[in-house]
C-alpha cells in the first residue's frame, strides 16, 4: 500500500520514513470541525439583523440559546454510542448530512418559537461531530500524537469563528439573512464528498504504506499506569462506563470548562456591539481576532505535551502536566473590565488569551479519552463528556447570563452584564 494522494504533516514531526496519509485524515476532520462551528455561529452574528426583524430581547436570544445547548446535550450521549455502532465512517457522514439539513433550514423561520425549534434541530445533529472526530484520531494516530492531531482539528472551531464574521454579516447586508444560512449549510455536503471518497479504517485503506500502519498501530501506553487504562470488554454499556473513576474524570472537566467556551462564542459578537457600538461587518476583526489566537491555543496545546514526551516524560503525565501549566493561563481574563475601558484591543487580547488557554486545555482532556479507553468506546465516553459541558453551558445561562442579561437590560446598563 502506498499513499496515493498528496499530504502534509505539521513540523516538528517526523514522518517520511512511514508515510503522511494520517495527516490526510486528520484535515478532514479539521474542515468537518471548522464546518461544524461555521453552522453554530452564523446565529450570533446574525443577531441584530433577528432581534430588529423578530424584536428579540436578551431573555429571547437566552431561551434560543438554551434550546441549542439543551439539544446538544441530549444528542452527545446518544450520538456517541450511535457512531460506536455504526462506525466512524457512516456515523460522522450521517451527523454532517443532518447538520447541514438543520443549518439551511434556519432561512425557513418566521418567529421567535421556530428560531428554537431549528436551533434544538442543530444542537442534536451538531453533537455527531467531536465524538466521531475524537474516534477517528483514536482510529489513525498513536497515542503520542493524539492531543497534536486533536489540537490541529479542535482549531478548526476557531477558523469556523474567523470565518462567520468575515462572511455573514457581508452575506445578510448583500442578499439577506436567509442566505447567510443557506451557504453556510450548504458547505457540510461538499466536505460529505470528500468524507465518503476518502475516509477507510487505517485497516481498510488503500493509500496507507504499511510501515505507517504499523506505526499508528504500535499504540503502546508509554508509562500510562496500569489502573488508568479501562480494559477493554466486549460489550460496554453508558452505566458501564459510568461506573469507572476515568469517566468522572472527564466529566467533570467538561461540566466546568465547556460553558465558558459556549460563552464566547453566543455572546462576543452581542458584547462586541453593545460595548463598542460596533455594527455589522466592522464586528469581524476583533471577532476574528480572538479565534486567530484560540487557533493558536489549540495547536499549541497540542505541541506542549509531545513535548514533554520528547524529554522523557510518560505520556498520560506529560497531558496532566500540560493541562496544568495551560489552566494557569486563563488569569489574565479577571483584567478585561480594567483594560477594556482603556482599549478594545486590550480587551480582545485578553479574552483572546483566555479563549487560547480553553482551547489548549480542551485538546488535552478530549486526548485523554483515547488515553484511557479502548477504541471501540471513545466516542460513547466522549458523548458523555460532551453532554455534561452542555449541561454546564445551559446551568451557566439559565441561572446567570439571562438572569444578569435581563436585568441589566431593564435598566438600560446591558454593557455592564459582561464583565
Amino acid at each position: 500500500m502506498n499513499p496515493t494522494l498528496p499530504t502534509t504533516s505539521p513540523p516538528g514531526i517526523d514522518t517520511s520514513p512511514m508515510g503522511r496519509y494520517r495527516w490526510t485524515i486528520c484535515s478532514l476532520v479539521f474542515f468537518a470541525t471548522t464546518i461544524n462551528y461555521l453552522d453554530r455561529a452564523v446565529i450570533s452574528l446574525l443577531k441584530p439583523y433577528l432581534e430588529t426583524a423578530f424584536h428579540w430581547n436578551a431573555g429571547d436570544y437566552a431561551n434560543i440559546e438554551i434550546a441549542f445547548k439543551l439539544a446538544y446535550a441530549v444528542g452527545m450521549i446518544g450520538v456517541g454510542r450511535i457512531i460506536d455502532k455504526l462506525g466512524t465512517k457512516l456515523g460522522y457522514a450521517l451527523s454532517t448530512a443532518l447538520w447541514s439539513v438543520a443549518a439551511m433550514g434556519h432561512a425557513l423561520v418566521s418567529s421567535t418559537f421556530g428560531f428554537g425549534i431549528a436551533r434544538g434541530f442543530l444542537g442534536i445533529t451538531e453533537a455527531g461531530n467531536f465524538p466521531a472526530a475524537i474516534k477517528t484520531t483514536a482510529e489513525w494516530f498513536p497515542q503520542r500524537e493524539r492531543a497534536l492531531a486533536t489540537g490541529i482539528f479542535n482549531s478548526g472551531s476557531n477558523v469556523g469563528a474567523i470565518i462567520a464574521p468575515l462572511t455573514v454579516p457581508l452575506i445578510a447586508e448583500t442578499i439577506g439573512w436567509q442566505w447567510a444560512f443557506i451557504i453556510t449549510g450548504a458547505l457540510g455536503f461538499v466536505w460529505l464528498v470528500l468524507w465518503m471518497l476518502i475516509y477507510e479504517t487505517p485497516a481498510d485503506s488503500k493509500r496507507l504504506s504499511k510501515a505507517e500502519f504499523d506505526y499508528i498501530n504500535a499504540d503502546i501506553p508509554v508509562g500510562l499506569p496500569a489502573e488508568g487504562v479501562v480494559e477493554e470488554k466486549p460489550k460496554t454499556s453508558w452505566l458501564t462506563l459510568l461506573g469507572f473513576r476515568q469517566t468522572w474524570a472527564f466529566v467533570i472537566g467538561k461540566f466546568i470548562t465547556d460553558p465558558i467556551w459556549w460563552f464566547y462564542l453566543f455572546w462576543l459578537p452581542d458584547f462586541l456591539t453593545k460595548q463598542y457600538h460596533l455594527k455589522g461587518t466592522a464586528i469581524a476583526l476583533p471577532v476574528a481576532a480572538v479565534y486567530v489566537l484560540s487557533s493558536i491555543g489549540s495547536v499549541g496545546g497540542g505541541y506542549l505535551p509531545l513535548g514533554f514526551i520528547k524529554r522523557g516524560m510518560p505520556a498520560f503525565q506529560a497531558r496532566k502536566t500540560a493541562m496544568l501549566v495551560i489552566a494557569f493561563c486563563v488569569f489574565p481574563i479577571v483584567f478585561a473590565q480594567w483594560l477594556g475601558s482603556m482599549n478594545m484591543w486590550l480587551a480582545v487580547l485578553v479574552i483572546g488569551i483566555a479563549a487560547a488557554a480553553h482551547q489548549a486545555w480542551s485538546a488535552n482532556i478530549f486526548t485523554t479519552v483515547s488515553d484511557m479507553f479502548p477504541k471501540r468506546a471513545v466516542a460513547s465516553v466522549t458523548g458523555i463528556g460532551g453532554m455534561a459541558g452542555g449541561l454546564g453551558g445551559i446551568a451557566l445561562t439559565a441561572l446567570v447570563q439571562k438572569r444578569m442579561f435581563v436585568h441589566f437590560e431593564s435598566i438600560g446598563q446591558l454593557d455592564k452584564a459582561y464583565y
